[in-house]
């Protein structure tokens, strides 16, 4: 066999394989004996049609058959020998044969050839949230908004209350229109956006007090349309104590005491935090080595990413996007940050390969463990098994590996602490 490769790109390559008889010839005269039985040409029986015959007709259909076997075949020999990275499967661009010689031209992706920027100088800051009794509270009141009670309150209405009013739109003249009213509409102003008319306008309003509300349009040429609200009622949603009776209620029993609950929300919400502080760290990190490493990525790597984050966005919407949804223009729109997918993933490679880093068993054995002392109902060495098994070993040495590179990462790199309150919207 002889080997020609190009390098077409930092991302593309080619290679011209060039085969004799005698490395081709049997598979070729397989090929041959099985066309010879199984294709009828009229006037001869099935299987004593002449070779000279046979390869008349069926013979581009066996070269092409030969060229795509002989490719597969000697690809990954080529592959291992000059410690190729395939980032695609390699595709026939076109071949040329003959009886003594076998040519075939392939075209595949590779993962480029980049030095890594010392990156030991970098500093990062990570957040470092406090969980106060407040945010425990709060957090405390979200869950038993769901337990609590609506009852009429006798003043102005807060933006978490509930308006309850009959809606008229006005005419030109200002007067209500008898046919475009709705009686006793329920305005929750908390769900309602901060920008929404309706909320700014009925927050801080009693009962028997009347409102116009003006609605102004999205579309410059459409006029606004004015609204006359008559509140009759403001619902304001009180929320029950909190009581060991409760407590079991709301959590099925796991707690038994408002004590033991409350430190649990407290752990939930720290536990929370603690993986974002973490998951923004990592973002700054990756951002910073992406932006100072602009590595190419080959093409089918971004368009893998491509597909995922398309994908993840279905599960988001249940599943499909609206009919309405323009597929197309998201997918082109996904195209950044599918690319800095990529180059994360070539990075974080050369990480690993830089620091000679593997999963052994003993690595998936201490992961397991780990998991499991999350969850006393999980065994550790039944997940173990789970691991270790053919359809969750790539994820799990994966997911192992990701981390590895992590702590190398911070190792090497200076991190600082930063005092940070919960974000609002927490609450």
């Amino acid at each position: 066999m002889q080997k020609n490769i190009k390098n077409v790109s930092e991302t593309e390559q080619e290679v011209e394989i060039i085969l004799s008889a005698e490395e081709f010839g049997a598979e070729y005269n397989q090929e041959l004996e099985e066309a010879k039985r199984t294709v009828q040409i009229k006037g001869f029986r099935k299987g004593h049609a002449p070779a000279g015959l046979i390869k008349k007709l069926a013979g581009p259909s066996i070269e092409a058959n030969i060229a795509e076997k002989m490719a597969s075949k000697y690809f990954g020999e080529i592959v291992d020998a000059e410690n190729i990275k395939p980032a695609s499967r390699a595709q026939l661009i076109d071949f040329t044969f003959n009886p003594d010689q076998l040519t075939i031209r392939l075209s595949y992706e590779i993962h480029p050839e980049f030095e890594l920027k010392d990156y030991s100088g970098y500093t990062f800051t990570q957040a470092r949230y406090n969980v106060t009794d407040e945010e425990v509270q709060r957090e405390i009141n979200l869950i038993l908004k769901g337990h609590g009670t609506l009852i009429s309150v006798d003043e102005a209405s807060s933006s978490t209350d509930t308006v309850i009013g009959d809606v008229s739109r006005l005419n030109d003249n200002g007067e209500p229109e008898t046919d475009q009213i709705t009686e006793n509409h329920h305005f929750s102003l908390e769900y309602l956006p901060e920008d929404n008319p309706f909320r700014n306008a009925l927050t801080g309003k009693k009962a028997g007090e009347v409102v116009d509300v003006t609605a102004e349009p999205k579309d410059a040429d459409t006029e606004a349309t004015t609204f006359r609200v008559t509140i009759s009622e403001v619902k304001r949603l009180e929320l029950p104590e909190l009581t060991d009776d409760l407590v079991k209620e709301i959590t099925g029993s796991r707690f038994e005491t408002v004590t033991d609950f409350t430190s649990d929300v407290q752990i939930q919400i720290a536990q929370h935090f603690t993986a974002k502080s973490e998951e923004d760290l990592l973002e700054s990190i990756s951002a910073k080595l992406i932006e100072e490493n602009p590595v190419p990525a080959p093409k089918s790597m971004v368009e893998s990413f491509s597909k995922m984050l398309v994908e993840n966005a279905k599960r988001q919407m249940g599943g499909s996007f609206p009919k309405s949804f323009d597929e197309s223009q998201f997918r082109l729109a996904m195209l950044p940050n599918a690319e800095k997918h990529a180059r994360w993933l070539l990075i974080s490679q050369k990480i690993a390969e830089l620091s000679s880093l593997a999963v052994t068993d003993e690595d998936i054995k201490a992961y397991a463990e780990k998991e499991a002392g999350k969850n006393a109902s999980m065994n550790a060495e039944d997940l173990l098994n789970t691991y270790l098994s053919a359809e969750f070993r790539d994820y799990i040495t994966d997911t192992i590996l990701k981390d590895k590179i992590y702590e190398i990462i911070k190792s090497k790199v200076t991190i600082t602490e930063e005092e940070t309150a919960i974000p609002a919207r927490h609450a």
